[in-house]
């Protein structure tokens, strides 16, 4: 009897691993059917219902052909988030009929409760089909791998929860306790319902890097989120670039009229809608700055002046305080060092074109954020000098030596000048790192571009 078991690596999911897939590949089938009635008169935008499915059918399909029958019932084992992602599908898709089922006709009337409803499922549906393409690049898993794009919530997740690309709410919510405190009851509820994009009980590692990136920076991460997600007015979930239109056409008279949403095409990004001064409506999308900045910029430029409508307009200009820096004062003894080298203490030695602005923990090594975001997201964590371990870093301005005033004792001192490291070494394992980063990611934006090692 033992050794029959034995032979049965995986004796209860060899069937269920293919019958669950196939099973939700069904759901979606007969889920197409209903959403291609011409009566539903579905416009051709995003997020179009239809084009969704057949995203999601054609995702799982490539899923079954790359995987096999035995990848298949591994993808089932604990740890995994696939078998958590096929019930939330047929789920969503059970959700879906159920509206055709009980609404009937109202289904069918533009503006409806029940249009709305299904305008809802679209948006949670097409942030299940953007999880599983990047989840499953080309069909193949690799959640256990995947990159977040702020180094911070990488280590995070990567130090909190290994190679797991998926924990339940309540392990989520007990990890991030421990780095940004959460406060009970509602305000936890609502924290999940942000994060929890596919409305699944569960935190995939591709929704907390969408949450990450949209309210960044990682040190004032859930104070950007309640500011902007919790009490703000201006803040829309659920809602589609063309309803966004509509809500903002009751306010076509008040110019400066504004509000915010999570981009459905570009998820990780924010979608900034506003009337403008001729009365036309516009959206746009935020590039290279957070969302906060975004909106006290477009505040002081006339753009986003109502929020929904409303006069009053959230005073955000907290949420751009500087996180209290170290500073660092260069010494002349410093300053004469560096004179007979034709640089500056204060420039980073890796890029030689910014200025250092970010110190190592523990080790004290100094360099600028471009250069240490390029080195993290090459998997590296350890410093690139001296191959200590990274248990974090805090932002540090150098005060350059003036002659004007009496050099004084250093406020912090500095941990990576003075055994001159090899900078080339460095430089030559970033520009190799970045190359495999590439050649694997198709041309990652995030990377820097780094000096020549030949000029």
């Amino acid at each position: 009897m033992a050794s029959h078991a034995g032979a049965l690596r995986f004796p209860p999911r060899w069937a269920s691993a293919p019958r669950s897939l196939d099973k939700a590949l069904q759901g979606l089938a007969k889920l197409q059917q209903l959403l291609s009635q011409p009566r539903l008169g579905l416009r051709n935008s995003p997020p179009h219902f239809p084009h969704l499915l057949l995203q999601a059918s054609q995702s799982l399909q490539l899923i079954q052909e790359r995987h096999g029958k035995e990848g298949l019932a591994r993808l089932l084992e604990e740890g995994q988030g696939f078998p958590v992602f096929l019930a939330n599908l047929q789920e969503k898709v059970k959700q879906t009929v159920r509206l055709f089922k009980v609404e009937k006709e109202d289904v069918f009337k533009e503006g409806s409760p029940a249009r709305r409803s299904l305008t809802k499922l679209s948006l949670i549906f097409s942030h299940m089909v953007a999880e599983l393409q990047a989840l499953f690049p080309d069909g193949q898993y690799q959640g256990n791998s995947y990159q977040l794009k702020k180094p911070e919530a990488q280590a995070f997740w990567r130090e909190t929860w290994g190679s797991r690309s998926l924990v339940s709410w309540a392990e989520f919510r007990e990890g991030l306790h421990a780095v940004h405190p959460i406060e009970p009851g509602p305000m936890a509820m609502a924290l999940k319902s942000t994060i929890d994009l596919t409305c699944s009980g569960h935190i995939s590692v591709f929704e907390f890097d969408i949450f990450t990136r949209l309210f960044q920076p990682w040190p004032t991460l859930l104070k950007n989120w309640t500011y902007l997600a919790v009490t703000h007015p201006g803040y829309m979930a659920f809602l589609t670039y063309d309803e966004v239109k509509e809500r903002l056409q009751t306010y076509i008279n008040k110019p400066g009229s504004y509000i915010f949403r999570l981009s459905c095409t570009r998820l990780g990004q924010w979608a900034i809608g506003y009337v403008t001064e001729n009365g036309t409506i516009l959206q746009t999308i935020p590039q290279n700055k957070p969302l906060f900045q975004a909106l006290i910029d477009g505040h002081k430029e006339g753009f986003y002046m109502y929020p929904n409508g409303k006069n009053i307009n959230p005073d955000l200009s907290e949420l751009t305080e500087v996180v209290s820096r170290s500073r660092i004062r260069v010494s002349q003894e410093q300053f004469e060092l560096y004179c007979q080298v034709g640089s500056t203490f204060q420039l980073c030695k890796i890029c030689a074109e910014n200025n250092k602005d970010v110190r190592i923990q523990p080790c004290g090594h100094l360099l600028c954020r471009g250069c240490l975001d390029a080195w993290q997201l090459s998997e590296a964590h350890t410093c690139p000098f001296c191959r200590r371990k990274i248990c974090g870093h805090v932002d540090i301005v150098i005060d350059p030596f003036t002659f004007e005033e009496k050099a004084p004792v250093a406020e912090e001192e500095e941990g990576d000048e003075g055994d001159l490291e090899d900078i080339e070494a460095v430089l030559k394992e970033l520009v190799a790192a970045r190359q495999a980063k590439e050649v694997s990611r198709r041309g990652s934006p995030n990377w820097v571009i780094l000096p020549s090692l030949n000029n």
